[in-house]
């Protein structure tokens, strides 16, 4: 049967061995350069604004406000291990935080309640895009666009076009908003399902399965893999996290608006492929992806703390994409010389 090989190109340790100092860390640079990147950041603002930037303030502002692009850039990258692209990531956290307040407002649900039905919502539709592009054959670029389409049409219907406001119970708002040895609970939410997403992708036969659909489905489907069924079950999981991720904007919001949630899209999305430019470069992973969405915090807080204008946050975005997947291409192009 043809076997199944990683696209990853971290270098190994045949690779290393017998190679000097200077050459080990040329060869390990492309892997870590990120992490590199994100610690000299962090230095960098750190002396140029000691009395802002390494402040506890700052550090609760940051993970505060990156928890849920966290959580969107995870989601993403579920479906991205296995080849696959999920962009109702940025619209079905439009329609998932409104349902969480209106449910209450509007239908009288208690939070729990309206908590567990966005959340199977968020289920049903990531099993929906599943079946759109394993059963139906449509790429999932084009099937999830649709389905987002659709998700943020019934936001806008829902709505009206108008704000919803109204009291929600003090229990809803500590979901978002208790603190933790000091610091936001939503950022100990994003450690916890990293450290299990860790686990399974790269320690249980799920992952495997994953990276090879990833790597090569046909071969994956002649190895004995039931390709079918884990891809949709990766969509299934984008939609879990999608929804809990627009439980916790509701929270942190204390409205529900259909203009909010779609300026998530890009820096999930960046996060995302951030996240197979680092770590294991040419493989999604998830540290990857938690780095790359840290390092568009870090540079992105120093930048507005120098007086940075409104458009500072997309060009750091798009620019920090680039500079990665050029680097993470000639690491890919280096190895692929050497193999031949």
């Amino acid at each position: 049967m043809p076997g199944i090989e990683s696209n990853a190109v971290e270098p190994t340790k045949d690779e290393l061995r017998g190679l000097s100092s200077g050459a080990k860390l040329a060869r390990l640079a492309p892997t870590y350069g990120l992490v590199i990147l994100m610690v000299a950041l962090i230095l960098f603002f750190s002396i140029l604004l000691p009395n802002t930037f390494p402040t506890l303030l700052n550090l609760r502002s940051i993970l505060s406000e990156k928890a849920i692009i966290a959580l969107l850039s995870l989601a993403a990258m579920i479906p991205m291990v296995a080849g696959r692209i999920d962009l109702t990531v940025g619209y079905g956290i439009v329609l998932w935080h409104i349902l969480a307040f209106s449910l209450q407002t509007m239908f009288g649900l208690p939070w729990p309640i309206a908590v567990a039905v966005v959340l199977l919502l968020g289920i049903v539709v990531g099993a929906l895009n599943g079946l759109l592009v394993e059963v139906a054959r449509i790429d999932s670029f084009i099937a999830t666009l649709g389905t987002g389409t659709i998700l943020y049409s019934i936001a806008l219907w829902h709505t009206g076009g108008r704000q919803m406001v109204g009291q929600l119970p003090d229990a809803f708002y500590a979901i978002n908003g208790t603190f933790v040895l000091g610091l936001p609970i939503t950022a100990f939410y994003v450690l916890a399902i990293t450290l299990i997403l860790w686990v399974v992708l790269d320690y249980t036969p799920i992952g495997r399965y994953l990276y090879a659909i990833g790597a090569n489905q046909r071969a994956a489907e002649l190895n004995g893999i039931p390709t079918r069924k884990f891809v949709i079950g990766a969509f299934v999981t984008s939609g879990a996290l999608t929804a809990l991720a627009g439980v916790l904007l509701a929270s942190k919001l204390r409205i529900g608006q259909a203009s909010v949630g779609l300026e998530f899209l890009l820096p999930a999305l960046v996060g995302a492929f951030l996240g197979s430019t680092t770590i294991k470069p040419g493989r999604v992973n998830v540290w990857g992806t938690i780095v790359g969405v840290m390092i568009l915090a870090v540079g992105i807080s120093g930048i507005q703390q120098f007086g940075g204008s409104f458009w500072v946050e997309p060009l750091f975005n798009g620019t920090t994409l680039l500079i990665a997947i050029g680097i993470a291409g000639y690491a890919q192009r280096k190895k692929g010389a050497k193999s031949k």
